[in-house]
This record gives structure tokens, C-alpha cells and sequence, in this order.
């Protein structure tokens, strides 16, 4: 885990990767669970044996916005931000999900640092682009760039 001590530190860092998390495997149960969190209960995510006949994938996949969920869990991982009183989810600009995710996958982010703007001398907005990479895999599951608030 990369500790970053500070606005300036973190500025210091603009258009770095700051690090991987380790990897995750999804579940099927994390699936279900989801689905039922999201009352998105689509077939291709929870019904194994329809999803074994008819889905491309031969097999259940993760949501979308369960493999978008976890970047919270990643950026616990890849970096510490101290020295800020709070940083609070401020939106995504963009998100994609190039490939699926099977059940079984194992799955982690890599985190690079796009942008920062000083709001005023005790706040700062960074933009993060998280690529959320399965094990294995040439495209990653999903690239999403997040706008983050600290304040001092």
C-alpha cells in the first residue's frame, strides 16, 4: 500500500499509477447477494442453468455495477491518503465494461492518478482512473474514472 501524506503529496503524484490491489474472486454468491441488493435479477447473472444453455459466456456473469462497486474495496488497498479529515465519492465521469466477468474469476484494480485541482488551500478533487483487471484476461472488466473530494 502506497501512503500518501498530504494535498501536496497527492498533487506530487498527478499522472502516476499509484499501485494494484490484490486480487478478488467473485463468487456466485457475491452475484446472487448483488442482484438481490439491486433487485436486478436479469437471468444471465442468476440463473446458472438457463445462463449455461443460452448466455455466450456459457455462465453466469458478474453485474456490471458489482465489478464498479468494488473500487471502493480497491482504493482501500492501493493507496492511504492521510492528513485529510474526509475524502468523499464525488461522482464518474466515465465508465466502460469491455469484458464480463465469470463467476470463479479473480479480479483487482489498478488505480492511476488523471488530475488534481485545488479547490481552495484545504480541498482537493482528483480524478482516478481505476481499470478493474481479471486474472488472465487481455481486455479488463471494467475502466472507470473517479472524481474524489479530501479536505483537510
Amino acid at each position: 500500500m502506497r501512503i500518501i501524506d498530504g494535498l501536496d503529496a497527492l498533487e506530487s503524484l498527478t499522472g502516476t499509477e499509484l499501485g494494484a490491489s490484490d486480487w478478488l474472486t467473485i463468487t456466485q454468491g457475491m452475484v446472487d447477494r448483488f442482484a438481490d441488493a439491486t433487485c436486478d435479477h436479469q437471468w444471465i447473472h442468476v440463473d446458472q442453468i438457463r445462463a449455461a444453455r443460452e448466455s455466450p459466456y456459457g455462465t453466469t456473469i458478474a453485474h456490471g455495477f458489482l465489478t464498479l462497486s468494488l473500487v471502493p474495496h480497491f482504493r482501500q488497498q492501493i493507496a492511504e491518503l492521510r492528513g485529510v479529515s474526509r475524502a468523499i465519492n464525488y461522482g464518474v465521469n466515465r465508465v466502460r465494461f469491455p469484458n464480463a466477468v465469470r463467476p470463479g474469476a479473480r479480479v483487482r484494480g489498478v488505480q492511476t492518478l488523471l488530475t488534481t485541482t485545488r479547490v481552495d488551500s484545504r480541498t482537493m478533487r482528483f480524478t482516478s482512473r481505476f481499470v478493474v483487471e481479471i486474472e488472465g484476461e487481455a481486455k479488463p472488466a471494467c475502466v472507470a474514472d473517479t472524481i474524489t473530494m479530501a479536505y483537510v
